[in-house]
């Protein structure tokens, strides 16, 4: 029973180790994908990070973990098209909806696009989503599997764990940052330490170049 206990507990926390590194990977594809698309429509590179640090595009990778774990194997390209198209659109919905209510900005605005949704998202941009959705399934996914033999291997096990606070660090420190940069433009001095050491080490010089495609709303 003990031993049966303890193969569950490993499988539980290989798929989370996966869902992870999905994460950390499709973040990692949608910064090169919206630096790419940047060079292509300004002739140049333009910031389009998620997180203060590193090349990490967070709704990218959200959305690669949706699909990770909502897509079944084995399904039409269609079906998956289809799945993909419609998760994809509400995943930029919601962060976009939850940049403007807690940041007071947005980074994307479709609004003069046709069959937008409140500028969210858009009907084109699901397209691509649902691409992105057959790709991921033909050829990311399946090389997501072949983690299950890292595992057991110390290297990874340190790497994904120093990887792992690295990320959560980022994601805390970023929203702070931003966070306490809205405050800043609503005249809120700073109450506390924590405070203080945000604005001088995240100002607003910094974090307008860091988030150059930010707009305030």
């Amino acid at each position: 029973m003990e031993s049966i206990v303890k193969k569950e507990e490993n499988k539980i926390l290989r798929k989370i180790v996966k869902v992870f590194w999905v994460f950390v990977i499709g973040s990692i594809i949608g910064y090169l994908l919206e630096m790419m698309v940047g060079l292509v429509q300004n002739g140049h590179f333009v910031s389009k990070q998620g997180l203060i640090y590193g090349p990490f595009s967070q709704v990218y990778g959200i959305g690669l973990v949706i699909y990770y774990l909502v897509i079944p194997n084995n399904k039409k390209n269609i079906e998956i098209f289809l799945i993909s198209m419609f998760l994809g659109g509400i995943v930029e919905y919601i962060f976009s909806y939850l940049q403007e209510t807690f940041f007071g900005t947005i980074s994307w605005d479709y609004s003069n696009l046709l069959f937008n949704i409140n500028g969210r998202t858009s009907l084109l941009h699901c397209i691509y989503w649902g691409i992105g959705g057959i790709l991921f399934s033909k050829y990311i996914k399946p090389q997501i599997e072949k983690i299950d033999c890292l595992c057991p291997k110390i290297w990874f096990k340190v790497l994904t764990i120093f990887l792992a606070i690295f990320v959560v660090f980022d994601i805390i420190i970023s929203s702070l940052a931003c966070k306490r940069q809205e405050e800043r433009k609503e005249g809120i001095e700073a109450k506390n330490n924590i405070e203080i050491f945000l604005d001088k080490t995240y100002t607003d010089e910094v974090l307008n170049k860091i988030y150059s495609n930010a707009k305030e709303i």
